[in-house]
């Protein structure tokens, strides 16, 4: 049970002044923004600590760690569901543009320009789905987008142990096939990545692997190239809503997270196998399956 707050003005009902008891039927109902939460000394100190934590995970893996990032941005700083896939989109892209020259660094130009076609035809689809998924956020009730963000963390989670636990076969496909697989996937990935706010790595290396047959180096970097334009897309598609203020009231918040975010996949990526595959990916893909309780049961 949430209140809401409301006071009359001359066009009706506003929130503010004093609260109204709500029915969970309503609260599933509210739209999926709010007012942000109050960014103090201690809160900027939490959120770097959250986001090393965050980048360590997500360095261990070899990924941004977006997809643990978001259910903190809601469970444990609070902020309203579309609030946080804003802010988790913002720290995605600076988390990106500064992976990508070391990414860059380790993978030649050249290895990546030979293979332009594979982030093309994946680009034709994330593109398009990007814009529409981020649409769909900005359309959506608070309850529904809980919901579907939930949804989206078991994907993650499955997409995780599958990609990771086992040999990812290579589809052999007929060309004009596989560019048309590519497009349907690049469509749905850009689709998740917008609604969560993540650069979507999780999704593009299985299928680049998978539907081209790349190296799981090569299909890092591809994915990164994937990635950036689709999160620019899907970036530029939020600013035009106005739930978008979020990040200038909180960009004192954001700018210490991604810091965080940035070191702490630093540090996961010196700490690559340090830990057991077998012990990491199951233990990763449990805290994303509870993460996904936690972001379905929020209010």
């Amino acid at each position: 049970m949430g209140s809401r707050y409301v006071r009359p003005t001359t066009g009706g009902l506003e929130r503010a002044a004093y609260p109204v008891p709500m029915s969970s039927a309503d609260a599933a109902t509210e739209p999926a923004t709010g007012p942000a939460p109050v960014v103090t000394g201690a809160r900027l100190a939490s959120a770097a600590t959250a986001g090393a934590g965050v980048g360590v995970l997500g360095g261990l893996i070899g990924l941004g760690g977006a997809e643990f990032r978001l259910p903190l941005l809601i469970g444990l700083f609070g902020f309203a569901a579309l609030h946080a896939v804003i802010l988790n989109k913002a720290m995605s892209l600076v988390v990106v543009l500064v992976a990508l020259p070391a990414r860059l660094a380790a993978v030649p130009f050249d290895a990546l320009a030979s293979h332009w076609w594979v982030a093309a035809n994946l680009l034709a689809g994330s593109l398009a789905g990007a814009w529409a998924g981020a649409t769909w956020a900005t359309r959506m009730r608070s309850g529904t987008l809980h919901r579907v963000l939930a949804g989206l963390l078991l994907l993650i989670a499955g997409t995780l142990v599958a990609s990771h636990l086992s040999v990812i076969p290579t589809a052999d496909l007929a060309r004009p096939v596989q560019v048309a697989a590519g497009v349907v996937a690049g469509l749905g990935i850009g689709i998740v990545a917008a609604l969560m706010g993540v650069a979507g790595g999780e999704l593009l290396i299985p299928t680049i692997v998978l539907l081209f047959g790349q190296d799981i180096k090569l299909a890092g970097s591809l994915s990164l190239a994937v990635s950036l334009p689709t999160m620019l897309v899907a970036f530029a598609r939020y600013s035009r809503d106005s739930s978008f203020v979020v990040l200038r009231e909180n960009l004192r918040f954001v700018t210490a997270m991604a810091a965080g975010s940035f070191t702490g996949t630093l540090a996961g990526g010196l700490l690559l196998g340090a830990v057991p595959t077998g012990i990491l990916i199951p233990g990763l893909a449990a805290l994303l399956v509870l993460s996904a309780v936690t972001v379905w049961q929020h209010r």
